[in-house]
């Protein structure tokens, strides 16, 4: 009892500190890294499982949910900590934090990345005949609208409060329904129906699914961003369940009815089946470009952070600022045209980094940080959860990797 004594009073203190963010901006927020674009895949998710995988979709939510939770405690524990990766630094000195920084990172960045894809593939499909030539270069559709998206994308990467970012969230879930509505129009009023049955359960793809489903839920290393924004710390739980509950209905919502409008056909963002000759079908893929451009910059936040402490004699220098920014969409650009796969790149990111950052590392920190802690039973499912969440990411990094290489493989034929 006494390490929940200590973290109790430690969070008391925290509330003390800076935090300028309300209760309500923060659930924003939170809402808009939560139910982020893994919305559109959710329908290919749930085909490439089968029904039953629906049970994979609410374990997973409400694993990320108790995990997010754990993260809240191991800060508590330590009112001087203010990332993801000094929670790892205090459970596990310095090398906890050099791990941490570099799970934090990938999986931010993989993320990253996939909105450029994901914007590239929405508007190459309103814009099947749009090339670009440059100096005898021919550069496909898909190509182009990803170097313009990250120069959309670059305005909002240099703002840093989350307050005013909260305002850009809001958007961000408003498009998210929005989307939902979309996709439910064309299925009841544009001729579409909802005719599918689907299958129970598909074994060689429920893998595929469980990394999907990950990615969706790997908010967890943006948690400690947003708790220390937030003005009444004890609030934050309740911004949790909040955002883990909308989040899980919203993304039900969305694989049922994609998989019973277009079935085994889906493909790896719902807005791809759509008609797009139809206006429901084009609000959906056009709400599908805004939703990424009001989030990249929330979660750009920790990996710019996080680069920016690699540089302390410039991190607090403007130019440094923008210019580490810029450079850092610039990468992500290079890799989104090397590897134009986003079903794919979202289940790797998903196995890979999202169970590892969301779920793996706040349960083994907790255990570390509360050793002393006599609640035996807790600490038996926090384990069980770690274990569970390894087998995630070592069957899914798998089959995604095997993915990624079959579909480069056909490409380079084609």
């Amino acid at each position: 009892m006494e390490v929940n004594v200590n973290m109790e009073v430690n969070a008391n203190i925290r509330s003390s500190n800076e935090g300028q963010t309300s209760f309500f901006k923060t659930i924003f927020n939170a809402l808009n890294i939560i139910i982020g674009v893994g919305i559109l895949s959710m329908p290919y998710a749930l085909a490439s499982g089968g029904w039953l995988s629906l049970i994979i979709l609410f374990s997973i939510s409400g694993a990320a949910c108790y995990s997010g939770l754990l993260t809240k405690r191991c800060m508590d524990a330590n009112p001087s900590i203010k990332s993801y990766a000094e929670i790892g630094e205090f459970a596990f000195g310095v090398l906890g934090k050099r791990v941490l920084s570099v799970v934090l990172y990938l999986d931010l960045y993989t993320a990253l990345t996939g909105y450029l894809i994901l914007e590239g593939d929405n508007l190459h499909d309103l814009f099947p005949n749009v090339k670009t030539n440059f100096h005898g270069i021919s550069i496909g559709g898909n190509q182009t609208f990803v170097m313009i998206i990250a120069v959309a994308f670059l305005p909002t990467v240099w703002l840093e409060d989350l307050s005013v970012l909260a305002y850009i969230s809001a958007t961000g879930v408003i498009s998210g329904v929005v989307i939902l509505a979309s996709v439910l129009w064309v299925g009841v009023f544009d001729g579409v129906g909802f005719h599918c049955k689907g299958e129970l359960i598909n074994w060689k793809g429920i893998t595929t699914a469980m990394s999907l489903y990950m990615f969706s839920y790997s908010a967890n290393p943006v948690f400690p961003t947003l708790y220390t924004s937030i003005k009444k710390k004890h609030q934050f739980s309740k911004v949790l369940l909040i955002g883990f509950l909308c989040a899980t209905i919203c993304y039900a919502s969305m694989a049922i009815l994609g998989y019973m409008m277009f079935g085994s056909a889906l493909q790896s963002q719902v807005t791809l089946n759509l008609p797009t000759h139809r206006l429901s079908s084009k609000i959906a893929i056009y709400t599908a470009w805004i939703s990424p451009l009001s989030k990249y910059a929330l979660l750009m936040e920790p990996l710019a952070t996080t680069t920016e402490s690699w540089f302390p004699n410039y991190r607090n220098k403007k130019w440094f600022k923008m210019l580490l920014r810029t450079s850092l969409v610039v990468s992500q650009v290079v890799i989104a045209l090397t590897v134009p796969f986003f079903g794919s790149l979202m289940s790797l990111a998903g196995a890979l980094m999202g169970a590892t950052s969301s779920i793996t590392i706040p349960c083994l920190c907790y255990l570390k940080i509360s050793r002393n802690n006599q609640r035996t039973a807790e600490r038996v499912f926090i384990k069980l959860l770690a274990l569970m969440s390894i087998v995630v990411v070592v069957l899914g990094t798998y089959t995604s990797l095997r993915n990624i290489i079959k579909e480069s493989i056909r490409q380079h034929k084609v």
